[in-house]
């Protein structure tokens, strides 16, 4: 059986998520893989892949914060809000000053609500948006509160009519960039769409940990399940009792470690499981301990 754990891959440009984890099977030797937080084919950067147990960690990590290095092209709107889709609507962006485009940047930071693209895997009525879109029919998504921690805005270049924006933005889980480059276009009256777009961070696993599936496919470094939680989670330790307690899927008393999941460790250091706190009792996520 292959190692439980996680990889965090370095996703190539034009390769769906689901075409990674399909390599990634063939690499660790198992069935058992998946993982946390889609990226678009066009994107690039970190993706992080679940190994056997770990797969059961996949829902939590996605939650996490994340950061991404993206180019905007204001004055140009597509029908996907990337470079993929097809161009709807051009504007002369030319005009535009640093300062306005600053403006347009604060105004999409901090708790936002954020419509997400018609083209995306939202479900409308049991049916994904994207599919719907493309068989031509009118898809209304509701807006979604998203929290863009940071829009930080790198360099403006003209590209003769249009104008690139380098940006670096930190945030919540579920937020689209692209339908970020679409509203900034829009808050400024040229329209925009997302050029490029690499993945730098999902929660405490960056590109300096990332590797490419070339070189996992030479050599498979596997972040063990218990680094990776505790690398990602607050950890609590427990005695023998206690993890008795919890290896049975019991509750435990809760230790004021906050309300999102928490690794419990063994008095060996072995992970248990992962818990929530409710009130005065902890209670059990994911158990991995046999």
């Amino acid at each position: 059986m292959a190692e439980s754990g996680l990889v965090i891959v370095d996703k190539p440009a034009d390769w769906t998520s689901h075409d990674v984890v399909a390599r990634m099977r063939r690499i660790a030797g198992t069935r058992r893989v998946g993982h946390a937080g889609t990226l678009d084919p066009m994107a690039t950067g970190v993706l992080v892949i679940g190994v056997e147990k770990a797969t059961r960690l996949l829902g939590h990590l996605a939650l996490t914060e994340k950061v991404y290095a993206a180019t905007m092209r204001l004055g140009v709107s597509t029908n996907t809000d990337d470079a993929e889709g097809e161009v709807t609507a051009t504007a002369s962006a030319a005009g535009l000053t640093p300062a306005e485009i600053h403006k347009g940047v604060a105004a999409l930071t901090g708790e936002i609500m954020q419509v997400p693209p018609q083209v995306s895997a939202i479900k409308v009525d049991g049916r994904r948006a994207y599919k719907l879109a493309r068989a031509g029919e009118d898809v209304e998504l509701a807006a979604r509160p998203i929290t863009v921690r940071s829009f930080e805005v790198l360099d403006v270049r003209a590209q003769g009519d249009a104008v690139d924006v380098d940006a670096v933005i930190t945030c919540s889980s579920g937020t689209y960039i692209r339908a970020l480059a679409r509203d900034l276009g829009a808050g400024l009256g040229a329209g925009g769409h997302l050029t490029r777009l690499r993945r730098t961070r999902v929660g405490p696993y960056d590109l300096s940990m990332a590797r490419t599936l070339d070189e996992l496919a030479a050599e498979c470094a596997i972040l063990p399940i218990g680094e990776a939680v505790a690398a990602a989670f607050p950890r609590r330790d427990v005695t023998a009792e206690e993890a008795r307690t919890v290896r049975h899927g019991g509750r435990l008393p809760a230790a004021g470690l906050g309300g999102g999941p928490i690794g419990v460790f063994g008095p060996d250091g072995e992970l248990l499981a992962l818990v929530e706190e409710r009130g005065r009792a902890a209670r059990p996520l994911a158990v991995f301990a046999s």
